[in-house]
């Protein structure tokens, strides 16, 4: 398990066993396997730096950033999916969090001081370990935007995005926000888009033996990409037996690589058991229903020799808005364009363009955005913790990304559980801090795929990618993965959420079935419910974490 922590100033003397120390006075130290690349530091008159995964700084920025009042020694943001802690003259500890949530940060209170950390599973070892059911009740609500001041586990609080925490000499604590939007033209950010994926992907595969996803654009772009430093290993999934059309013609198309084709057969049908166990991991996992077919690429790659697997996740939240700028326009009055996008919109969908209109004129952001959120039948437990919905096009689109960012946190914690780095840099601080500053009208269009992304990188793809405007779905899996495993999943609907009180099972149960009929399913959910059931039972069986009294030697 890979994770990085420390205590408040004349804190506790404590850390996880086998973490090696990084600096003590207070204890920052890294447990599990890190490259070298991703735990860099400076130092220099009394101040200390260190920096926390994936980051393209050079040893100068560091440098300069020991003496900046901001987390970035250039000014600007640095490229990648990192953390930053920073100790002044004084003792006082800073640790900045990136922006869009990727390496997520989590604060407990142990013996009087604050612990912190990037793993919530780690810290809860320190207090009762018990899992929080009114976040658990939120994840089943919304998995996408749970009671944004919890985590999973009881006593341990997250560390809001793009913020400062501040761990003071004196024992306290405050947490104050270091990042926000900017506004900048189109034309402006396109470079920068250029740049940080540029310069993303480098920090992540420089070095190292390296596989992507090949498949939409996505992923494709993160392969040639990352093909411009050294040879990449390109894997393209597909149903078994049909090795023509869809995502293979596309992928064959891409020079430059070294294909791989990975059939999806019976066994890798979602929810189908897997032949290894489901890892525990800080939060529920997305692929966890996924996980015989996850496991199975994952294995495959690293049987190839890739350390490093790229994938294009994270590509759809930044680049494929949906209509909830309609709302935007609505509130300032530009009628004209409002209505064109309301019209092009429900022409693409074949639908009625008039629920968007009145979506737009009464401001609700939330019917734009996800139209199909409802409680599902079989929650039970209140949510007393309401989220506050997105007010604008820009808040959903860091809500959405930011949320898709955490949960593929836990992705990443159960590839490295089979020794192999799970890489996402659309999920980097970066390049939302670039899409973001462009006005959300200017984002949208149903003319163009993604035009921000072809804009900054297309060059790099063959014509047919970028003129591409789908990619293969997998509905159908679900629908017969539901089928052939729902003896199992019944089990799952009156597992341990139905024990404590948190769903009925009965609905639960009659969803499923409809589902193995091939009844129209509301997909997020259910997935929540079937998924939350899962991660329970993996942290069930897996032992805490151990901590010990902290050693005084440094590196």
């Amino acid at each position: 398990m890979r994770w990085f922590g420390g205590f408040t100033p004349g804190g506790p003397t404590r850390s996880p066993e086998g973490a090696r120390l990084i600096w003590s006075d207070p204890p920052l130290w890294a447990a599990g396997d890190w490259p070298e690349r991703y735990v860099r530091t400076a130092e220099g008159n009394g101040r200390r730096l260190a920096v926390f995964g994936p980051c393209a700084a050079s040893s100068h920025d560091l440098d300069r950033a020991l003496y900046e009042p901001g987390p970035f020694g250039a000014g600007r943001m640095w490229s990648g999916s990192y953390a930053v802690v920073r100790q002044g003259q004084s003792g006082d500890t800073e640790i900045f969090t990136d922006p869009a949530s990727a390496l997520p940060l989590y604060t407990t209170r142990f013996q009087g001081g604050t612990a912190w950390g990037s793993s919530s599973r780690a810290l809860a070892a320190l207090g009762s370990g018990g899992i929080d059911t009114a976040w658990m009740a939120a994840f089943l609500l919304d998995r996408q935007n749970p009671a944004p001041r919890r985590s999973a586990w009881a006593g341990v609080a997250p560390v809001p995005a793009g913020s400062r925490l501040l761990l003071k000499t004196t024992g306290s604590a405050s947490v104050t926000s270091w990042w926000s939007p900017s506004r900048r033209s189109y034309e402006e950010v396109v470079p920068l888009v250029a740049e940080a994926l540029h310069e993303g992907v480098r920090a992540r595969v420089e070095g190292v033996k390296v596989s992507s996803d090949v498949a939409g654009i996505d992923s494709t772009t993160m392969a040639v990409l990352a093909a411009q430093h050294g040879l990449v290993l390109g894997l393209t999934a597909h149903p078994d037996g049909v090795t023509e059309g869809g995502d293979m013609r596309y992928a064959r198309q891409v020079p430059g690589l070294d294909h791989a084709e990975f059939p999806l057969r019976r066994s890798h049908l979602p929810f189908t058991p897997a032949d290894l166990e489901l890892p525990a991991t800080d939060g529920p996992a997305p692929s966890s229903g996924l996980w015989a077919s996850f496991s199975g690429q994952l294995l495959a790659v690293a049987d190839r020799g890739s350390f490093c697997h790229l994938t294009g996740d994270g590509g759809d939240n930044l680049f494929l808005s949906p209509p909830v700028h309609l709302a935007d326009l609505a509130r300032s009055g530009r009628w004209v364009r409002m209505g064109r996008d309301a019209l092009e919109w429900s022409q693409l969908r074949r639908e009625s363009p008039w629920p968007l209109v009145k979506a737009a004129l009464s401001g609700s952001v939330a019917r734009l955005h996800r139209p199909w959120m409802t409680r599902p039948q079989w929650l039970t437990a209140p949510t007393a913790e309401p989220v506050t919905p997105p007010r604008d096009a820009d808040a959903v689109l860091i809500a959405d990304l930011r949320g898709a960012a955490r949960a593929a946190a836990a992705d990443v914690e159960l590839a490295a559980a089979l020794g192999l780095e799970l890489a996402n840099p659309y999920f980097d601080g970066a390049l939302l801090d670039a899409v973001v500053s462009v006005p959300a009208e200017d984002r949208f269009s149903v003319r163009r795929y993604k035009p921000l992304l072809v804009d900054a990188v297309g060059g790099h793809l063959p014509e047919a990618h970028r003129t591409r405007v789908a990619k293969g779905v997998f509905a159908g899996d679900f629908h017969r993965g539901v089928r052939m495993n729902l003896p199992y999943l019944l089990t799952l609907a009156d597992g341990r959420l139905a024990a404590a009180g948190l769903i009925d099972p009965g609905p639960l149960r009659a969803a499923l079935h409809g589902v193995a009929l091939g009844a129209r399913a509301v997909w997020p959910p259910l997935l929540a419910a079937l998924t939350a059931e899962m991660w329970l039972s993996a942290v069930e069986s897996e032992k805490p974490v151990r901590w010990s009294p902290a050693r005084e030697e440094t590196r």
